[in-house]
């Protein structure tokens, strides 16, 4: 099973739970794992972690190419399936359905459909009239989704101490 990860699970690990200068081993993790052909984004999500000029930014450039897919043909299919979900549910104003439509959170659920893998994020479900989140439009394309803590329990992911110097 593959995991396609939100920009928020990076986001969210470097500046709260996992930060690169007291918890390297996730990091560690995320490319061994990604070696393994388990952990994913998209490119999307890459271009945002690029775009800053800090650590999460470096450490996304030191990736390899296919760490951040680029939209294939299945996936491209995939954006008019998403997208279809998105527009025919009346809960959601014009805005919010224009919005999710034109970030990287709508590519990252068409391409987890295309491949069939699991989405990560922090997002919750929720029932608004001004934002389309994630797990919702997941729910309703059928595309699996859990939290972060959800894919590291499942994966049996450790992160330990080393002896101390």
């Amino acid at each position: 099973m593959a995991y396609l990860l939100d920009a928020n699970v990076f986001m969210a690990a470097k500046n709260l739970h996992y930060g690169m200068d007291f918890c390297p081993a996730f990091w560690d993790w995320l490319v061994r794992e990604h070696q393994a052909g388990k952990v994913f984004s998209i490119e999307k999500v890459g271009d945002e972690l690029m775009g800053g000029d800090d650590e999460l930014a470096r450490w996304a450039l030191a990736q390899p190419n296919d760490f951040f897919l680029k939209p294939g043909s299945a996936a491209v299919t995939a954006l008019g399936t998403v997208a279809a979900w998105v527009n025919a549910h009346e809960t959601y104003s014009p805005a919010a359905k224009n919005t999710f439509l034109q970030t990287a959170d709508y590519y990252l659920v068409a391409q987890a459909l295309a491949g069939r893998c699991v989405v990560v994020t922090h997002e919750k479900p929720e029932n608004s009239v001004h934002r389309v989140k994630i797990p919702n439009v997941c729910i309703g394309v059928d595309v699996k989704c859990m939290t972060p803590f959800q894919m590291l329990r499942r994966e049996r992911a450790r992160f330990l101490l080393g002896e101390s110097a």
